[in-house]
């Protein structure tokens, strides 16, 4: 139960750059075992989605359940392997905030983090802020029955 990655905070970045990762989240690295972090680039957000190694192994998996001669499979590859980056813990619980990750997420002097269970994301707050409200609006329409078609309608 304390194995995911739960609740948000939000960190500064110090003058060299880097952030501290929040410690409810270093210590489910450490209890995952996580010596090295895997950060991807998500597809249609401003952040990234940082893991462990396994994240990066649960791609790679689907990616080879695809024809190699297609393009899906090389796209995939393409995404996960070129927007995707290493990431490694200082002794103190930071990471270095790169030109890579400032690019995606417009981050800029504060962090975001986000639990996601199995990973988190990182984020620009602002941006974060309001990627939650849409979150919310769109579950709002969901549960008051608005702009969802209902088991059995047809369109």
């Amino acid at each position: 139960m304390t194995d995911r990655f739960l609740s948000s905070a939000v960190n500064r970045i110090d003058a060299k750059g880097r952030v501290s990762v929040p410690a409810h989240f270093r210590s489910v690295l450490q209890k995952r075992g996580y010596g090295e972090l895997y950060a991807l680039r998500a597809l249609d957000i401003p952040a990234l989605d940082v893991g462990g190694l396994d994240l990066l192994d649960r791609y790679e998996q689907r990616i080879a359940l695809e024809d190699p001669f297609l393009q899906t499979a090389d796209d995939m590859s393409f995404f996960c392997h070129g927007d995707g980056m290493f990431l490694k813990l200082d002794q103190d619980g930071r990471i270095t905030v790169t030109d890579f990750m400032r690019e995606h997420t417009g981050i800029s002097s504060e962090v975001a983090f986000v639990g996601r269970g199995a990973f988190f994301q990182m984020w620009e707050p602002e941006r974060l802020r309001a990627y939650g409200a849409q979150v919310r609006s769109r579950l709002m329409k969901l549960r008051q029955g608005t702009g969802v078609k209902q088991a059995g309608e047809t369109e």
